[in-house]
């Protein structure tokens, strides 16, 4: 059952509005006439202090203006897009940015633009069709065997390529019988064995909350895996400390998931917090989004990719910008985002090849993409091209029973997990977001 969210304007014409402010229950914002958020004039305790960066977050022009000069478009842009999606980055963030380029990938990450107010003919509000998915309150499910638990609202950084900026910014968070709802759903679902936690960002919430769902969901016996979605160990890495990351290990098996998308984002405090996570048996992947003009070049990917690596980090998945609205500039051609892909498969570690993919529009789910290898194919082998162009051979087996007889007896007595035959006998199904047994 779809909830109503905050509406998005239907056209870039509409009458700009103040920005919603946050609800008093919030970590308050420091005022324009409040102190420093420049990293030379905070004390060192203080800026170390997450709850100090998430309650000084840069939101306005003035803000923005202490730390950079600011471009007139970035001003024009400031004053003119506050209807369509708010701004927020923290002061750590901030620092990172180039105070005198406005090509600088942070701030193309954090500022808006005037092209935020075009809205392409195919771009939408919801472009990955979560609300339609969504049978319990705050959960997406989408997948067979997995859902999306949105369990809090706000972020740390509003990013103007977020995909979900129609529920994001603190003006309806989640209630405590929402999110009892969502862990009801989850627990009477038994087909569900993954459940990934996002938002907003669900490292904002406090320790002893985020432990309560995290033990809720490992108390339900066909929950096997919890992932987080986060960009906090990006934009806040002083959040990752030694009892946050000592209580997710009690989860585990627990996977995080950050979201870094250009190599100048990684610094010794956002290594610091990735390395922490893993030291405590945490694993750390990254998702990055191919944005044009910030990330989309073969040289910044290697080096993204590669730094992700060292600092243990998996690069996991590269996705292709999403349709939603006022996004389209900083959506890469798809045969500049496979030409990249090229640049990497045989160049690096395949370690640091990320999958490349198209979250499909209206939401048919994640389709790989990338470069094509196969230049002819008969019944005798295959015709293959090599990372560095040439072609090879490879002969296809004389036997082509792929059949497994061992699986008669491993598999003895389980029920066959494919969604497919689960369908038949469930025709409600995940697809129509039943709430099933099955």
């Amino acid at each position: 059952m779809p909830r109503s969210r905050r509406p998005l304007p239907l056209a870039p014409s509409s009458p700009a509005a103040a920005p919603v402010s946050d609800r008093a229950d919030r970590v308050p914002s420091a005022a324009a006439s409040g102190p420093s958020r420049r990293r030379a004039e905070v004390a060192p305790e203080r800026w170390r202090d997450w709850r100090w960066q998430v309650g000084h977050m840069l939101r306005t022009e003035h803000d923005f203006a202490e730390v950079i000069r600011l471009s007139d478009d970035e001003r024009r842009a400031l004053r003119r897009t506050s209807h369509l999606f708010r701004v927020g980055a923290t002061p750590y963030y901030a620092d990172l940015m180039d105070p005198d380029r406005a090509a600088c990938p942070v701030r193309m990450q954090a500022l808006p633009s005037l092209c935020e107010l075009e809205f392409a003919p195919a771009e939408l509000r919801d472009p990955l069709g979560e609300d339609d998915r969504s049978p319990a309150p705050r959960v997406v499910h989408k997948y067979p065997d997995r859902v999306l638990f949105l369990v809090v609202d706000r972020c740390a950084i509003y990013c103007r390529h977020c995909n979900r900026r129609r529920l994001v910014g603190g003006d309806d968070p989640p209630t405590s019988p929402e999110i009892e709802a969502g862990l009801d759903y989850i627990a009477r679902t038994r087909r569900i064995r993954d459940v990934l936690l996002s938002g907003g960002d669900p490292l904002l919430l406090g320790d002893r909350k985020l432990d309560y769902v995290l033990g809720r969901l490992r108390a339900i016996p066909h929950v096997e895996i919890i992932r987080i979605g986060t960009r906090l160990p990006v934009v806040c890495p002083m959040r990752v400390d030694d009892a946050l990351a000592a209580m997710l290990r009690r989860h585990a098996p627990l996977y995080v998931n950050t979201h870094f998308n250009h190599p100048k984002e990684i610094t010794a405090e956002a290594r610091a917090a990735c390395e922490r996570l893993v030291d405590h048996g945490v694993p750390v992947g990254n998702q990055a989004v191919l944005l044009r003009g910030v990330n989309s070049s073969v040289r910044c990917m290697r080096a993204l990719m590669r730094a992700l690596v060292r600092m243990r980090v998996r690069p996991y998945y590269l996705f292709q910008g999403d349709t939603v609205l006022g996004t389209d500039h900083l959506r890469t051609p798809v045969d500049q985002a496979v030409a990249l892909m090229d640049g990497m498969r045989g160049w690096m570690s395949g370690m640091a090849i990320p999958h490349l993919v198209i979250d499909a529009p209206g939401g048919g789910g994640k389709i790989p993409i990338g470069p094509e290898y196969v230049l002819d194919r008969d019944q005798d082998g295959l015709t293959l091209r090599t990372y560095r162009g040439d072609a090879v051979r490879y002969p296809e087996p004389r036997a082509r029973d792929c059949r497994v007889p061992y699986d008669e007896v491993f598999f003895a007595g389980q029920p066959d997990d494919d969604d497919r035959i689960l369908a038949e006998v469930d025709p409600g199904g995940f697809g129509g977001c039943a709430e099933t047994e099955a």
